[in-house]
């Protein structure tokens, strides 16, 4: 019997390595999708499940189509896409650079859509399939310094609902995951240590994620949303 195959971007840290393990040992094989192979094989090393690493450059339409179709080819048919590939730069509206702007656009939107792309076809083919898009809630409402990030996110959400609505008359799962900040390598040199005390732990979100996921009959979970605690003063 031919394992799950479950593919996710952005798998070599954070909440992206996270659901990767979780999923790897409910028995999946899990496809790494990253910008450095040599980085995910070793976030993987010894970890227990089934696992390939493959270089991604998530941007790039063609090598996106041409890694997906590798996968297929190896694997079997993707039967859960998971988009989490995401960067933000942070600061106010008018000091927001061009490349900055740029580099959100392309990896959060288009590193969003290319993936979906290259595994909607084979899954409307069976009628059967998942497509989880990490979206943060970013995409829910606005933030002060966070303007050119929230537009990028927004424009995940808007892609997302537009999914559910072409394909509500399949069987093929799309959820958006709007989720509030947590402690991984996206806040690097951003948030202090005392700050990051506050943030969520990704294991714990990636447990929501896929026990609210887990695939049950006649039914399809359009959106989890997780947000921070913040204890009063």
């Amino acid at each position: 019997m031919k394992k799950q195959v479950v593919a996710i971007t952005g798998a070599s840290s954070g909440l992206g390595a996270a659901l990767a393990k979780l999923y790897g040992l409910k028995g999946a094989h899990v496809c790494l999708l990253g910008r450095s192979k040599e980085k995910l094989e070793s976030s993987f090393n010894g970890q227990e499940g089934s696992y390939s690493a493959h270089a991604l450059n998530i941007v790039n339409k063609e090598e996106v189509a041409s890694v997906f179709h590798q996968l297929s080819e190896e694997f079997g048919e993707v039967d859960m896409l998971i988009n989490n590939a995401g960067v933000g730069y942070f600061g106010l509206a008018e000091d927001l650079g061009t490349e900055e702007l740029c580099t959100m656009l392309d990896v959060n939107v288009k590193g969003t859509i290319y993936p979906t792309q290259a595994v909607l076809p084979q899954m409307k083919k069976r009628n059967k399939g998942t497509i989880v898009n990490i979206v943060s809630t970013a995409g829910l409402v606005g933030k002060a310094n966070e303007s050119g990030y929230v537009a990028s996110k927004f424009a995940v959400r808007g892609f997302t609902e537009s999914l559910q609505a072409e394909l509500s008359d399949t069987m093929i799962r799309i959820s958006g995951i709007y989720m509030g900040g947590m402690d991984t390598p996206f806040w690097d040199g951003i948030f202090s240590d005392e700050k990051r005390k506050m943030l969520m732990q990704p294991k714990d979100v990636a447990e929501i994620i896929v026990h609210n996921l887990d695939e049950r009959t006649n039914l399809s979970v359009d959106e989890v949303i997780i947000r921070n605690k913040k204890p009063k003063k």
